[in-house]
């Protein structure tokens, strides 16, 4: 008898508006407009958007142009945060992630001594545990502010573009450091999570071949840990833009901060936040968008 041949699986089907999602965003909507209408009762408050906008853009009076204002430059700062510390959080957990994976035990405890100690402090304390305690003791000895004031012009522009004021690098490596620190430990578990994805198989495929341990690793083990790591340090990064907030309880002059000075000055505190909560949504939904397109046109090219 001869063999049937295989059924082809069926496609997936796509999710469809159906009345029920209508029924159930028209009772969301209603849920929020009374919500908000019962807190306008309460509150008796009076909005005034107009204050927010000139500490986003203001008129400078001297070049006759408009130029970005202190929320602009705090959204700036948070960014740059974000980047640096994505970028220095990978080296430490790189490091630390081949540590907790590692053959020798001395490693091993090192790197997950790390992960316990971050992990499992709250985020407030290890800020200031780390800015007062740690850092203090460090940053006066480096020396930075002098060596700075004595670079070029174009250098210090260069240092201007990267990473902020000259005048603040104390306070961006500062806050830098402290980021890193904290989110190295989330990135270490990721790539260990990573390096374990990959099959005993494959890395027994690979010694049989006659490949050495070094060999294995590099073109075995990463490419395929590469790929599942991917996702998930995307949302890091995104983690890593909220949790960029958290320096602005040690005068570290991000986003947050400069919305807290805003909020003093012009004393609309619901106006400044959700303004500046509009503000981390937009970016971080624009960024999970783009990461999931990227992630879903990786996914097809591997097949």
């Amino acid at each position: 008898m001869p063999q049937t041949a295989a059924r082809k699986r069926p496609a997936a089907r796509r999710s469809r508006w159906t009345w029920v999602d209508t029924a159930l965003l028209l009772v969301f909507a209603l849920a929020l407009g009374v919500l908000l209408w019962r807190a306008g009762g309460v509150f008796s408050y009076k909005w005034n958007w107009s204050s927010v906008w000139p500490f986003v853009y203001r008129f400078d009076d001297a070049t006759k142009s408009w130029v970005p204002n202190i929320l602009f430059e705090g959204l700036a700062t948070t960014l740059r945060l974000a980047f640096w510390g994505i970028l220095v959080a990978s080296v430490i957990g790189t490091v630390m992630g081949f540590a907790r994976v590692s053959k020798k035990l001395m490693f091993r405890l090192i790197g997950t001594a790390y992960v316990m100690l971050i992990r499992n402090i709250p985020p407030v304390v290890f800020v200031f545990v780390f800015v007062f305690f740690i850092a203090s003791q460090i940053m006066p000895a480096l020396g930075l502010g002098d060596r700075i004031k004595n670079l070029s012009p174009i250098a210090q522009w260069w240092l201007s573009f990267l990473f902020g004021a000259p005048k603040l690098f104390d306070n961006f490596l500062l806050g830098l450091i402290c980021l890193s620190v904290f989110s190295g430990a989330y990135v270490t578990e990721i790539v260990r999570a990573g390096l374990q994805s990959v099959a005993k198989s494959q890395v027994e495929a690979g010694e049989s071949l006659g490949m050495k341990p070094r060999d294995v690793m590099r073109f075995v083990v990463l490419p395929q840990a590469f790929r599942n790591v991917l996702p998930p340090m995307a949302g890091q990064l995104i983690q890593l833009i909220k949790d960029s907030s958290l320096v602005s309880l040690v005068s570290i002059q991000e986003l947050t901060f400069m919305a807290q000075d805003v909020q003093v000055t012009t004393q609309r505190v619901f106006e400044v936040f959700l303004f500046v909560g509009a503000m981390y949504f937009v970016i971080c939904f624009t960024l999970s968008q783009i990461f999931s397109a990227l992630e879903r046109r990786y996914a097809r090219a591997l097949k």
